[in-house]
Formats: C-alpha cells, structure tokens, sequence
C-alpha cells in the first residue's frame, strides 16, 4: 500500500514522503497513529494544501522536545527492585517503570517515549534512550538497586557484586581473626 507519510517516520522515510508499506503496518499503525494517509490523488491534494501548516506544527515540536531533551540529558533516576544476592531481579525494569521513575523525578514521559532494546534483568546503572520526538532522543541513566543506599553506592562506581565480595573478604577476614584468638587461646592453656 502507498502512504504520503505526514511525519518523519523512523526507518521509514521524512514528512511528505509516499512510500510503500505492508498493507497491516498501514491499516493498524500508520493510518490511526495520523502518522499516514492512502496515497491517492484527493489526498495528495489535501496534504499539499496542509504541508505548510503540518511542517510549521512539526517545528514547534521538535523546538519543544529539544528544549526537554537540553534538561533530560544525562539525567539519572533510582529504581527500586528486590533482587539475589547476585543481583538478578525478580522480575524485571520495563519501559512502564522508567516511565513512572522519571516522571517522578519531574519529567513529564510517556512509556512509549522509552526504547528499551531488551527489559532490564540485573541491579546497576543501565543507559536507556529516550525518543521525545522523531528527531530528537536522548539518552538517560537508571539505577537499578535494592534500596536507596544502594543506589547511592552504584552512583559512586561501585557495583553490587564488587560490595558482595568486600562483605564477603571481611566476613573470611573475621572468621580468621577469630580461629586465631581461639588458637592463641589454646596455645595459652597448655
């Protein structure tokens, strides 16, 4: 099926554009999405008397997403998750969560702004990219952890298997420290 594309399309083609697309991708997405219309001569007319109007729209957007994206980018936000001592989640991060998460921090974002490549399924700093227009994305940090103070050491650098094995070498170390005093102690009697 032929579409006059009435925006810029992601991989697809820009405002004005008539390309080809599958039947289905026109008919369930395009055409309600008001991103498309049929490609036939009374449309084509009616898009050419709009294009000014339909452009003068698009640049006002794309200023507006462009000035959010000045004050998002590189924006860091706290996720809280329960998770293993080795820092799988149960469950997982999906574009839903880090939707509410930066609108909690102030940044009005629609889940269907997030591109998540694949859900998030482990504690940690995650970089997750954000399409505020289809000109403009930006790109922000989660941070995934188990509790805030947590999070705040993964916002140091550290991460959360580096803290297990710190735990871990002072639980040894202690246990050392404690068959020592108790052979010292045994050492002492005889």
């Amino acid at each position: 099926m032929q579409v006059i594309l009435l925006e810029r399309v992601a991989k697809l083609g820009q405002m004005g554009e008539v390309v080809n697309v599958k039947d289905g991708y026109a008919r369930n997405f395009l055409l309600p999405q008001g991103k498309a219309l049929r490609a036939n001569d009374a449309n084509i007319k009616s898009f050419e008397t709009r294009k000014a109007q339909l452009e003068a729209r698009n640049l006002e957007t794309k200023k507006e997403a462009e000035s959010l994206a000045e004050k998002l980018a590189g924006q860091s936000f706290i996720v809280i998750r329960s998770a293993s001592d080795a820092g799988a989640l149960y469950g997982s991060v999906t574009p839903r969560d880090a939707a509410e998460a930066a609108t909690a921090g102030g940044f009005s974002i629609d889940r269907k702004q997030i591109a998540l490549k694949a859900p998030i399924k482990d504690l940690g700093l995650h970089e997750v990219h954000v399409v505020l227009h289809p000109e403009v994305d930006v790109t922000i940090t989660l941070n995934v952890a188990r509790s805030p103070e947590e999070a705040e050491l993964q916002a140091s650098g550290k991460s959360i298997q580096e803290l297990a094995a710190e735990k871990e070498a002072e639980a040894e170390f202690e246990i050392a420290e404690l068959f020592d005093e108790v052979g010292a102690a045994a050492g002492d009697e005889e």
